[in-house]
């Protein structure tokens, strides 16, 4: 056995924060490396030891084989977990490891590389009797040929980077017309996450299912599958909620499937932890699409269920141990959900968000949620500058309950309580996932989203009780704020010789500066405290309530309209009062009456950037005539390519930046003349 008493996590963030907690757990010293845009991450806060790698860039720090190598000598690291991503599934890592007398907790290279190039696998797959999608993984990449086998294969089709993972270099093609444009842009995302260009093809299922099966073999020739997970609804092939175990899994089925993901293991010689993806159709039948040697982001769902710490499991099975528990020994015990919890804006096409996070916290308290049914695995704190440079990901929200709908209802409770202020976040949009009547049912594909695109993305038509509790929560900010006794201090509406009145406008944040008619006027009157509850009388489009609010445990407080008294978390951010209940998210621009600026705004000729990131290309030429939604210019962001349109029929007048410019949020981009 290969006996190790110090671990280095070549990783960052929350993955690098979660192996390190096992590792202490098992009594190992932990190692983090950084960049200097990390210097003061959560995961260098929290480890034994820390050691700079490099710059900001990817490829000058946490890629930098050389430098990660010498961190385990300078430390005395005799393991090294990847994480995932980065130098996860690097064969050339494993060798370089392996020629340094370090251990790699993972597979060895040459599984690696026989799950790294796409095509290999699928012949390898075929040759252990797992199904095959239909499709083209060739290694001859004319674009012609390309081009000829998806015409063949019959469109949709499915481009796929063949060394990548993680929805990089991915794009659907729904006809023969869009297929150079989209094979241009893979090869460019590929080259750029993987520096590989080679494409696969597959045909494109409809309506498929996304189910994966967690695998772990060890050294001595034994191989387990821990059940599968559910992984269905993504947006540009990410993964955005998981579920552990897949609803509607026959005891049948999902034995296939195990059995099936198994023999691809043990095809490739594999140890460790790994994931088998499958596309589960309709009728049942299922495909091999790609395996992960590693561990996945998932992977939480699946110890929430089976109560197995797979870390642990890694950890082991690197020291030569044999598996902990035999399949006869694996169970299934009640359902687990996981949510990723993204730095970016939904409403503006999931655009990568930075910033600092001035709040990031949970009140399981305030939401009356069980600690042991909620985890939080994060690589942030409140203080943490959220930068331009890495994966968008902040944390992962795990839950756990006795079966599916009370795992849901739990899920619900704990986005609810989820307090992140400061960078733009998913959160919102999570829970309209989550309480989508097709989610709740288990009306699941890959297609989730677009399918629901309407009333996922449907304009906001808030409630008279909505506009009373936004009312009432921004009165009990304003009145802990000011707690003189001068009436010429006082917010609260007073007057001498008149009733207290206070006119509150509150309308979408979106329209807080537009000249419409979108804004609801609360007119507030007679203040009254009783304990801690104060009680005003509200008037909204000529409804008058008796309203009262009362602050709880945490965040939480209870908010009473002509009797009726309703429990939720709510803060006011700035201007904008947000109150979150296992319903949704509610957020709503406050200011008073006489603060109403209607000034007009005019359209800009400037194109700004929507976020920080890096020029890739520049499609079009000073003065050349572009219509009205035409593409301009390329960003990429976080892994992943944006493209700039025109905002009207005319012509680019200049460009700011050229190819390879780093940008940051709010630059001027280019100046643009609309056409008269």
């Amino acid at each position: 056995m290969t006996k190790f008493d110090t671990l280095l996590v070549a990783n960052r963030g929350e993955i690098a924060c979660r192996v390190m907690r096992t590792a202490r757990a098992m009594g190992l010293r932990t190692i983090a490396v950084y960049s200097d845009a990390d210097a003061n991450a959560r995961h260098v806060r929290e480890a034994d030891e820390a050691v700079r790698l490099g710059p900001a860039a990817a490829r000058e720090s946490y890629l930098n084989v050389a430098a990660v190598i010498e961190a385990a000598r300078r430390t005395g690291a005799g393991a090294i977990h990847p994480g995932y991503g980065f130098l996860s599934e690097n064969g050339a890592f494993v060798e370089a490891l392996d020629q340094a007398g370090i251990v790699f907790v993972g597979p060895p290279a040459s599984a690696i590389a026989a799950m790294g190039d796409k095509s290999a696998a699928k012949a390898r797959m075929a040759h252990a009797g797992v199904p095959l999608v239909p499709g083209y993984h060739g290694d001859d990449q004319d674009d012609a040929l390309l081009k000829a086998e998806a015409d063949k294969i019959g469109y949709p089709v499915l481009l796929k980077a063949s060394a990548g993972g993680g929805g990089k270099g991915m794009r659907v093609v729904e006809s023969a017309a869009g297929f150079q444009a989209a094979l241009d842009g893979c090869r460019r995302e590929s080259q750029a996450a993987f520096g590989d260009q080679r494409m696969l093809i597959e045909k494109y299922l409809t309506q498929p299912r996304h189910v994966e099966v967690q695998v772990f073999c060890d050294a001595h020739g034994s191989g387990v599958y821990l059940f599968e997970r559910d992984c269905s609804v993504q947006r540009r092939h990410q993964k955005v909620l998981e579920e552990a175990p897949a609803p509607g899994m026959t005891a049948e089925l999902r034995r296939d499937m195990g059995e099936a993901a198994v023999r691809a293991a043990q095809e490739i010689g594999y140890v460790g932890a790994g994931t088998v993806e499958f596309l589960l159709d309709a009728d049942g039948s299922f495909y091999f699409m790609e395996m992960n040697t590693r561990l996945q982001v998932e992977h939480p769902v699946t110890e929430m269920i089976t109560g197995q710490d797979l870390v642990e499991w890694q950890l082991r099975v690197a020291m030569g141990e044999p598996l902990p528990l035999t399949q006869d020994e694996l169970t299934i015990t009640g359902h687990s959900f996981e949510a990723r919890l993204y730095a970016e804006d939904p409403e503006q096409d999931f655009l990568p968000a930075t910033g600092t996070l001035t709040r990031f916290a949970m009140d399981l308290e305030g939401a009356g949620l069980d600690p042991s049914r909620v985890r939080l695995d994060s690589g942030v704190e409140s203080g943490d500058v959220v930068s331009m440079h890495y994966d968008p990901m902040l944390a992962k929200l795990i839950v756990h309950g006795d079966d599916r709908d009370q795992a849901l209802a739990t899920l619900n409770r704990a986005l609810a309580a989820l307090d992140v202020q400061g960078v733009i976040t998913n959160r919102a949009f999570l829970q309209r996932l989550a309480t989508h009547p097709g989610f709740k049912n288990a009306e699941l594909d890959t297609r989730f989203i677009e399918r629901h695109e309407a009333t996922l993305f449907a304009p906001r038509r808030y409630r008279i009780e909505e506009y009373a509790g936004a009312a009432l929560v921004g009165l009990n900010q304003l009145a802990r704020e000011c707690e003189s006794d001068s009436p010429w201090d006082r917010h609260d509406g007073f007057r001498l010789n008149a009733p207290h009145t206070i006119r509150i406008a509150l309308c979408d944040p979106a329209h807080a500066q537009d000249e419409d008619d979108s804004e609801a006027v609360v007119v507030v009157e007679g203040r009254r405290e009783h304990g801690t509850e104060t009680t005003w009388q509200l008037t909204i489009d000529g409804e008058t309530l008796t309203a009262s609010l009362e602050p709880l445990a945490g965040d939480a407080v209870a908010v009473t309209l002509n009797g009726h008294r309703r429990r939720l978390q709510a803060r006011r951010d700035g201007h904008v009062v947000v109150m979150v209940d296992p319903r949704g998210e509610t957020r709503l621009f406050w200011r008073r009456i006489d603060a109403i600026d209607h000034g007009h705004h005019e359209a800009e000729s400037t194109l700004t950037a929507p976020m920080h990131g890096t020029v890739v290309a520049l499609l079009v030429e000073p003065g050349q005539k572009v219509e009205k939604g035409m593409p301009l210019m390329v960003m990429e962001a976080m892994k992943m390519e944006h493209t700039m349109t025109a905002p009207a029929d005319g012509h680019v007048e200049n460009f700011h930046f050229q190819g390879g410019d780093t940008v940051g949020q709010g630059d001027v981009l280019l100046e643009f003349a609309a056409d008269e």
